[in-house]
């Protein structure tokens, strides 16, 4: 009787267990799935393949990350059915998902699977000169492809130092990769690159020339977040690039997005393999550590995917879902 009363016991506190999501475990899936990225530069494809091959590890999902033009690239891949997972700003989900600036009309047909990190808006240029924002007045300057999320970001933080994109610095769209060649061949003088830091185009240029960030101040971010709210303040460490000092900037969300007809399960798995596997995605690369449930269940812009509100109820945390 005392043999099976403790394993009464030992099976309730399992139960009990499970049910406030201490344990979680994969689920039958078994599909391949095509996770859109970003340029070869950035860190959505260095961190997406990460993901990918983590969650292909420990589920029955298959996950291939490959590159693409961005966030709003990655919202008309999903659209027309040629990809079903996605890296995409928090603010270009939200007009993709409004039918506003890039998008003339709403996409609906996506969910929200998680917010993993922020992105910064880093403004990288060679010359010291270029200190501030307004420094920027008739410059040539890199503001990301036409129509891109990073051409947005470029017009909200030129607007917000009294600036306009195309009277008062001479725009180029270029990729990341384009943007730090023109800048080692002295085509321009500065480029916009909004991704989360390190970022590989901004490490491979910092390796061999000496790099400035352009910084902000505290009230031209307040007049920035009071126009366009999907933006928080945000420093870079002196440490990241390897410059005199922390740089102040804002930052945007990195949000992975899916169709709404991807599978329960594999949205699920896809959640499982990063949040059950994060020392070891850490340790592959370093936004790993940035990983974190509260802020992954914080974005409010587009409602989440049934597999990622059931993730996350099983860990004691509600999202808004379809």
């Amino acid at each position: 009787m005392k043999n099976m009363n403790r394993v009464f016991a030992i099976a309730l506190v399992f139960v009990m267990l499970m049910a406030c999501g201490a344990f979680a475990a994969a689920r039958p899936g078994g599909t391949k799935l095509i996770f859109t990225t970003g340029g070869a530069q950035g860190t959505y494809y260095g961190f997406g393949g990460v993901l990918a091959g983590k969650v292909t590890e420990k589920t029955s999902t298959t996950v291939t990350a490959i590159t693409s033009g961005g966030s709003k690239a990655n919202i008309e891949a999903m659209d027309d059915e040629d990809a079903q997972l996605g890296f995409v700003q928090s603010d270009v989900g939200a007009y993709a998902y409004k039918g506003q600036r890039l998008f003339d009309e709403p996409i609906r047909n996506f969910s929200t699977v998680a917010n993993l990190y922020m992105e910064q808006v880093q403004i990288v240029t060679l010359n010291p000169e270029i200190k501030s924002v307004a420094d920027l007045k008739g410059k040539s300057v890199s503001v990301g492809a036409a129509g891109s999320g990073v051409y947005f970001n470029a017009v909200d933080v030129l607007k917000a130092y009294g600036l306009d994109i195309d009277r008062d610095i001479k725009p180029t769209y270029q990729s990341f990769g384009d943007s730090v060649e023109a800048l080692q061949d002295g085509k321009i003088d500065a480029a916009f690159i909004v991704a989360g830091a390190p970022t590989t185009a901004v490490t491979s240029l910092a390796a061999t020339k000496k790099i400035y960030l352009v910084g902000f101040d505290d009230d031209h971010i307040m007049k920035l977040i009071v126009e366009s709210p999907y933006y928080s303040k945000n420093v870079i460490a002196k440490e990241v690039y390897g410059t005199d000092d922390d740089v102040t900037t804002v930052a945007v969300g990195a949000v992975i997005i899916a169709r709404d007809d991807v599978s329960v399960n594999d949205v699920y798995n896809f959640l499982y393999a990063i949040f059950e596997n994060q020392d070891e995605i850490s340790k592959a690369h370093a936004k790993g550590l940035e990983l974190d449930l509260g802020f992954a269940a914080s974005y409010t812009a587009v409602p989440y995917h049934q597999g990622a509100v059931e993730y996350f109820g099983e860990k004691g945390i509600k999202v808004s879902g379809k």
